[in-house]
């Protein structure tokens, strides 16, 4: 009988290789094998299945019977399962006392890291649109408490922007504020309109205006990304500004307080 791969994968999401669930999935369809019949009913190769057997009965997963032919058998699932997943949990729990291990040996040197300065070390110029993009997606990831948006073309993220829209409403369910500001004219084109309603959806705040500024991203009040044109070379020309400095965010933030209030919500989805 043909094996389901299904189950197979589920064995070894609990810890098991694919032989190994292979095997054991063959043993409990019968009292018990041989060595050569559990190979041939499991597909596994004749020079592999006894070191496949052989982790199984030290894993306590099946027993052997030995005689002229020694015989194999699986446990039955319940005591199985019960002991896969017994051993996942013991991986979990070194792992996690690892990592509290790492962070009590990293957390100073990081600490003492942030105490080295350098001039404007707080300010990350960023002119190639990947990376723009790609910081665009770090501070919306980074945002614990508010995120604050203007939002105007040209985008450097895909308007699907799943990743985004996954921050918003992680920052939205833990009771965090996202508000965006769009320019008036966003809904007639319907690609950008569906990406306005996905992410309301999502738990952000939208209102319209009908001109902004500059491309503004802020975060909790301590984070800044925003795009600067320049003045000679055109509006097709941007430098963006990536700028950890809570007083420059706090004074932006209140500039953005501004435009909200006079900006209108939109249309009910």
């Amino acid at each position: 009988m043909e094996l389901d791969d299904t189950t197979v994968n589920r064995l070894m999401s609990l810890g098991l290789a694919r032989y190994e669930a292979r095997i054991y999935l063959s043993l409990i369809r019968r009292g018990s094998y041989t060595a050569a019949e559990v190979a041939r009913e499991a597909d596994v190769p004749r020079q592999r299945v006894y070191d496949v057997l052989d982790a199984l009965v030290r894993r306590q997963l099946a027993t052997a019977r030995p005689g002229r032919v020694t015989t194999y058998s699986a446990v039955p699932p319940e005591l199985a399962l019960a002991r896969l997943m017994s051993a996942q949990r013991e991986t979990v729990d070194r792992l996690e006392r690892a990592s509290q291990e790492l962070a009590g040996l990293l957390g100073p040197l990081w600490t003492q890291g942030r105490q080295h300065t350098d001039p404007l070390d707080y300010i990350e110029v960023l002119r190639d649109p990947k990376a723009i993009g790609e910081r665009f997606a770090d501070i919306q990831f980074q945002a614990r408490h508010e995120l604050l948006t203007f939002c105007k073309p040209p985008f450097v993220a895909p308007t699907e922007n799943t990743a985004g829209i996954t921050a918003v409403r992680r920052l939205h369910q833990s009771g965090g504020t996202v508000r965006a500001i769009y320019l008036s004219d966003t809904l007639a084109d319907p690609e950008t309109a569906d990406h306005v309603r996905r992410f309301a959806a999502a738990g952000e705040e939208a209102r319209f205006a009908p001109d902004l500024p500059l491309k503004l991203v802020i975060a909790d009040a301590s984070l800044v990304l925003c795009d600067m044109p320049d003045p000679v070379a055109g509006v097709d020309t941007t430098t963006t500004l990536f700028i950890e400095h809570p007083a420059l965010a706090a004074c932006l933030r209140l500039a953005f307080d501004t435009v909200w209030a006079a900006a209108r919500p939109g249309p009910e989805s």
